[in-house]
Order: C-alpha cells, then structure tokens, then sequence
C-alpha cells in the first residue's frame, strides 16, 4: 500500500552581504565594541527590572546598571569632554593668534634642523591626511551601504515574509494530505469487500487445492502414464499390421524364387544335389503375434472419459468464490458501514489537531508585520534620503580639511625655496601654508559637531548592537526570552497555544535549525496523544466482531468418487499385455529360414561344375537373391526394431502402471480424509487471514500517519531561516553599516586633533613672516631696523 511522501514547499534563498561590503572595517568595529562591553547580558538585572514594570529602581539596580554601561558612559564622557573642550580650545587658540601668541607672530627662528623638522611635520601631516581621506572614504561607503540595507530591507523582508506565508499555508496542505491519505486503506478494504469472493473465495480454493496438490499430481502422473502406455500399445498394433501387410506382399515373390532354384537344381543333377533350396522363405509368421485392441481400448475409455476434468474437488472449488460471495453479504454490509464511521473519525481528526490554531494565529501576525511594513515603506525610505544627504555632508566637512591639507601639502613645497628669507617667501608657498590655517579652522568649526553625532550614533548602535546582535550569537539573547514575564504582554506559551509552559524559544530554534517537525518542537504529544487521537480498534473491533459470524460452508470433497476409482481399477487389470515371449523368440530369428546371402555364395559355388546353360541360371539366381535379401532388410529391418522395443517397453510399463494406481488411489484417500476433518479449519483460518490483512491497511496507515505528523508535517527550518534573515538584516545590513559610519566619522574627528596641532606647526614654514631673524648656522634675534645686516662668524683655518 503506497501512501506517498509529503511535499515540501520551496523556499527562496538566504539572504546575501550588501554590494559594498567593508569586512575588514567591521571586524575592527566589533573589536572596538567588545572592548568597550566586554561583559555579557546581565540576565537577572535585566529580569528584575522587566518584573518591577516601571516601578522604582533600587539603589543596587543602578549600580549593576552602570557597571553593565561603564565603557560606553566612559566613552560618552570622553566625546562630551570633547565636544565642550575643542570649541573652547579653538576660541581661546583664535584669541591667542590675535593676540601674538601661539604661533600668532609672525617670525620664524632658523636653525639647523629646520630642514629636518620640516620634513618630519610635513611627512606626519602627510599620513594624517591620509588617514583622514580614509576614514571618510570608509564614512561614505558605510554611508551608501546604509541606503542599500534600508532599500533592500523591505525586499528582504517581504520575501521572508513570503516564505513565512509559504510555510503556514504548507501546515493545512500538509495535514490535509495526511488525511486524505486515509482514502488509500478506505478504498482498499472497500475494493476487498466488494471482492470477497474472489479473493476470500481465492485464498480459500488455494488452500484446499495445495492440500490437493499430492493426490491430483499422482492422478495426473497415472494418467500420461496411461497415456503413454496406450500410445505403446498402438505403435505394436500398427507395427504388427505392416509386418504382416509386407510379409504378404514378399510371400509369393519367396515362392516363386524357390521354385525356379529348385527347378534348375534339378537340371543341374549330381553336382548341385548338394544345395537346397527351402531357407527361401519367411522363418516367422507375423500373423500370430498376439493384439492389443482390447487393452487399447480399456486405456482409451478412461483417456477419453475426461477424468481429471470431472474431479469434484476442481468442480468445488471453482464454486468457492461464488459462495463465499453470497453466504458474507451480511458480514460485507456491516463492515463497509464501519469504513463510514471510521473515515468520519479520521477526518474530525484535522480539526482537533493544534497545529490549525497555531497556524491561524502566526498567520495573523505575519499578515500584520506585512501589512504595517507595507504602510511605512514609502516614510522610511524618504526619511533615509533625507538621513544620507545629511551625512554626506558631515563627510564633505572631514573632506573639506582634507582637502584644505591636501592644497597646503602641494602649494607649500612647490614655492618654498631654501635659500629664501622667512620674509621673502612666495605667493605659492604662503598660500600653502594659508591652506593648513584653513583647515585648522575648519576642523575647530566642525569637529564638534561631528563628535555630538558619533557620540549620539555610537551610544544607541552600539547598545543595541552589543543587547541584540552580540548576545542573539553568544546565545544570551535566547535566555533572556525564555525568561517568563521578561517582555510585558508577550508569552510564548501563550501564543502557541502551550499551557504546558515547557517550550522555550532557544529550544524551539535549535530544533528548527535541524529542519524537526513543530509537533516534535513544540512537545504537542504532551498536549494531544496521536494515539488516541488516530484511536479507531471501536470500529475495527466492529468488523472483526462481524466476521467472526461469518459461516462458509462449501460443499464436502471427495477427491475421487467411487466409479471413478472402479474405472481405475478396471483399467489397470485391463490393460495388462498379453505374453509376448514367443514372438520375441520369433523376432530373434532371422528374416528368413536361411541366409539368402549364403545360399547366393553356394549357388555361385556350383557354376564351375555345371554345364554351360545351368551356369548362366546360377549366377542369375545368386544376384536375385542378394537383391532380394537386400529389398528385405531394409523393409523388415525397421519394424521389427520398433516391435520389438515397444513390447519391452509396454511389459515394462505394465508393470509400473498397477503401482502408480494403487499410489493414487492411496493419496486420494488420504486426502480426502484429510479434508473431511480439516476443511472447516482451512476456512476459518484463511477468513481470519484475510481480516488481518483489511485490518492491516489501517495500522499501515496508522503508523504511516503518526511518523508523518510527529517528523513530517510542518518542518520548521523556515522559522529558523526567517528568524536568521531577520538578525541579518538587523545586524549585517543595517546595524554593521550604522555602526561602520560613526566608527569611520569618529576615526576621522580624534585625527582632527593631532591634524589641528601638526598643520599649525607645518604652516609657520610656508607663510610669509614679517620678521626675519633667520641665520644659517645660528640665529640671533635682532630688531627688524638691523634686517639688513648679520653678524660675521669667526672661523679657523684649517
């Protein structure tokens, strides 16, 4: 019985990384934030104070609270010490510079490692630049990588919330399937019933005829016996007519022969008185091998009574299907309408089973998730243009000090001249160092406010970053829902409908995980047993209640009846062969009473003794009769070989004939025995066979439906991969981008610092100075009414 296997719908793939995937920027953002929370969910705080439910906050709480958030309240007070003290610093570094101070006057002392410290300032702007321009690159992508999560989120989640959709609709079709499959033992114990006949009837037959077998076997053996034996007999019978048919045609011709041998004998006088003519004629008389008509016809009355077919065993059992028909209407009737009350009960099974309401009510919820998605798509996609062009120009304001360096890194040397005063400097070369005071400024105008919003983006994507993702793959997050009453509202009991409370949402995922069917996942034997669920022995006791009344009675088998056995014995004393012993004496003489072949030789013998007339006779003679000899060894020669086997072999059969039928005769008397006292038996057991094999459809199907439901229906992996896509698209998409963009702006803003002190250092050797007090070797400062004139420094001969 074949009940197929339940289809699995087709779910769509998982989800992919964004296009522009910046993995070696993430790995440092999650180190960055494991090292700012190293520590774990705290599970019982969190679990205290979803139980206090807005009430007040103990003392204790706070602290564990705190020292959960230490790290990122230390970095909170770092970038709020940064965003008072940068716009401070910068005032009071203007006021400085307006002042003289600070590098505010204008006058450069020379020295000799001026060169040397030129270089060093301009090679470590040069790498700050760089880094900058790397870590707003690294903004921007992370920027656009944003955009693509958010615009792809939706698709994403529409298509997991297909596959959801796929999967709930599956639940129904699966169980549906389930329980049509009942339709298959229905229709086969239907089909069986309205069949009794022939296959109870069948069985029944089959039975009987194999305890039949033997003695029909030996009647069939006794009668090709009999056959053959009859086939015998009517090859002597034929063999014997043409022995005499040619012994006839070549009795005169032997006659004639032997009168003209001895009448030219008798010519030929005293030399041939020696030679006699009389073995010139037939030695046997083939009329006088006895007949075998009557034992022909004895054999042939019971080849053609038709014997084997008039057996009333065969006439018997033929009968059987029709009266197992007629005498199990009653048992068919009763049973066929427990089939009805049995496909009642398996199909008010589907509306008992519990995974009809989970599928309700989590369709529901996906239909609403969908639906609310749906309605603020259109909100959320505006508002990320609007979130994308703001950063963007957060990243043009690190990009315009980038490029303010950039211009200062170029002009500078390009119109610096060694040998050149700090007073007579170049257009070119003041121009650079313009362009670092530029960016000097623009990184105390901006730096702020890009450290207000690293700091804002930084608290909230990193908590939730290190509360959801971070812990969703350390496994904490999965205790933390397991925890009753942790989130207010939601029970997961409840919402499957479980009032055990035993499953568990880490539970439930790592089953889903391995593809297990919801029943096993959600423990529902312990809420509805299958087994009595599936419970139908009222209806199957019914049935078997019924055939127990089921009576079959076939007529009594005889397997040969007493005329029958008469005419058996009849033909085995009948067909007995008469005494062939002197035609076979006769068939081992010779054809004829002499060798014509040696009479040939001794008339031959004669001619040289004879006259010239008996001479020409002789030889005459002797060719006749060698032809002749010839002419009657090919005739006779093949008759008498197949007369003389068949006798053999018709004594021989005779013999075996008289104990082949006693054998029969003996088996079918103890077959009959048998069946007179074994027949009832060999009806109720077959009967019994028969119930057992209906009644097995159904434990087939039983069985079958059990293993379906408990493995089959409903394998929860696309829960587990929804779920999956969820946190990819919470964590990958959106979270890791959010997070790579203030980690790539923060980056970008403590390099302001050391960018601000460095440029403001690298300047003072490219602008042009208002007083020169520079000298090669040693620089004396000199007031600018002496410019003109230096110092001569001794020197020594060498």
């Amino acid at each position: 019985m074949e009940l197929g296997n339940i289809s699995q719908p087709a779910y769509g793939p998982g989800l992919e990384e964004p296009s522009s995937s910046m993995l070696g920027l993430v790995r440092m953002l999650h180190g960055f934030l494991r090292l700012v929370q190293p520590h774990g969910l705290p599970l019982e705080l969190i679990a205290d104070l979803a139980q206090t439910q807005g009430g007040a906050v103990t003392e204790e709480q706070k602290k564990e609270l705190l020292r959960y958030e230490l790290g990122f309240l230390v970095c909170v007070a770092i970038g709020l010490l940064f965003v008072v003290v940068v716009p401070l610093a910068g005032c009071c570094f203007c006021c400085c510079r307006c002042c003289g101070r600070c590098g505010g006057r204008a006058s450069q002392k020379q020295g000799r490692r001026t060169r040397s410290r030129r270089r060093v300032l301009y090679g470590a702007v040069l790498l700050l630049s760089a880094l900058l321009l790397a870590g707003d690159a690294c903004a921007f992508v992370s920027n656009s990588r944003f955009s693509q999560s958010v615009s792809s989120t939706f698709p994403n989640v529409n298509s997991t919330v297909r596959d959801l959709r796929s999967y709930l609709l599956s639940i129904p079709q699966a169980l549906g399937f389930v329980i049509d499959s009942s339709n298959v033992p229905l229709g086969n114990t239907n089909d069986s019933l309205q069949n009794i006949g022939t296959l109870l009837g069948g069985r029944i037959a089959s039975s009987i005829r194999n305890s039949t077998d033997e003695a029909l076997g030996s009647l069939q053996s006794l009668l090709r016996a009999m056959e053959m034996l009859a086939s015998t007999f009517g090859t002597i019978n034929s063999t014997r007519r043409r022995l005499e048919e040619l012994q006839g045609a070549y009795d005169g011709q032997l006659g004639t022969m032997r009168a003209r041998i001895e009448s030219t004998l008798q010519r030929c006088g005293q030399p041939c008185s020696t030679v006699s003519p009389n073995s010139v004629a037939f030695g046997a008389n083939y009329s006088t091998v006895p007949g075998v008509e009557q034992q022909l016809e004895a054999l042939q009355d019971v080849l053609d009574s038709g014997i084997e077919g008039d057996l009333e065993v065969i006439s018997v059992l033929e009968q059987a299907p029709r009266k197992v028909q007629e005498q199990s209407r009653d048992v068919v009737k009763r049973a066929q309408e427990q089939l009805g009350h049995i496909r009642q009960e398996i199909h008010s099974v589907q509306d008992q089973l519990p995974l009809q309401d989970m599928e309700e009510r989590a369709g529901n919820l996906v239909n609403q998730t969908s639906a609310v998605l749906g309605d603020n798509q259109k909100t959320v996609t505006d508002l990320d243009g609007l979130r994308w062009i703001v950063c963007a120009l957060l990243c043009c304001m690190v990009l315009l000090v980038v490029l303010c360096n950039t211009c200062g890194l170029l002009l500078g040397p390009l119109g610096h001249r060694e040998s050149a005063l700090p007073t007579q400097r170049s257009c070119l070369s003041n121009t650079g160092g313009n362009f670092f005071m530029a960016g000097v400024g623009f990184s105390f105008i901006f730096s702020w406010l890009l450290m207000l919003l690293v700091l804002l983006t930084f608290f909230l994507g990193g908590n939730i970053y290190m509360l959801v993702c971070d812990s969703w793959r350390s496994q904490q997050l999965f205790q933390l829902v397991d925890t009753p009453g942790l989130i207010p509202g939601f029970n997961l009991s409840e919402v499957l409908g479980d009032e055990s409370g035993t499953v568990t949402f880490s539970q439930i995922y790592r089953q889903c995980q391995q593809d297990a069917a919801l029943w096993q996942t959600l423990h529902l034997d312990q809420r509805v047993s299958l087994d009595e669920l599936l419970n139908i022995s009222q209806y199957t006791g019914e049935i078997s209640a019924a055939f127990q009344k089921l009576n079959v009675t076939l007529t009594p088998i005889s397997v040969l009846n007493e005329s029958q056995r008469e005419q058996l014995l009849n033909v085995c004393r009948d067909a007995q062969p008469p005494s062939f012993t002197h035609t076979l004496q006769q068939l081992d003489q010779g054809i004829t009473v002499g060798s014509l072949q040696e009479l040939a030789v001794e008339l031959e013998q004669l001619v040289d003794n004879t006259g010239a007339d008996v001479q020409v006779d002789l030889k005459a003679h002797a060719a006749e009769l060698r032809k002749l000899d010839r002419e009657l060894e090919s005739s006779f020669s093949g008759p008498l070989k197949t007369l003389k086997e068949n006798i053999q072999l018709v004594q021989s059969r005779a013999d075996q004939l008289e104990a082949l039928t006693n054998s029969t005769l003996d088996k079918a008397s103890a077959t009959q025995e048998f069946l007179q006292r074994e027949m009832k038996n060999i009806i109720k057991n077959e009967t019994w066979a028969f119930l057992e094999e209906l009644l097995g459809f159904f434990e087939t199907y039983i069985t079958w439906a059990k293993s379906a439901l408990r493995t089959d229906v409903a394998r929860c992996k696309p829960i587990a991969q929804s779920l999956d896509n969820v946190e990819a698209i919470a964590c990958d998409h959106i979270l890791d981008s959010m997070n790579a963009f203030w980690f790539s702006l923060g980056w970008c803003t403590v390099f302001l610092l050391p960018s601000i002190i460095l440029a403001v250092r690298l300047a003072k050797f490219y602008r042009h100075m208002d007083i020169d007090d520079d000298y090669r070797d040693e620089a004396v400062e000199i007031g600018p009414a002496f410019n003109l004139y230096k110092i001569p420094r001794p020197a020594t001969r060498h």
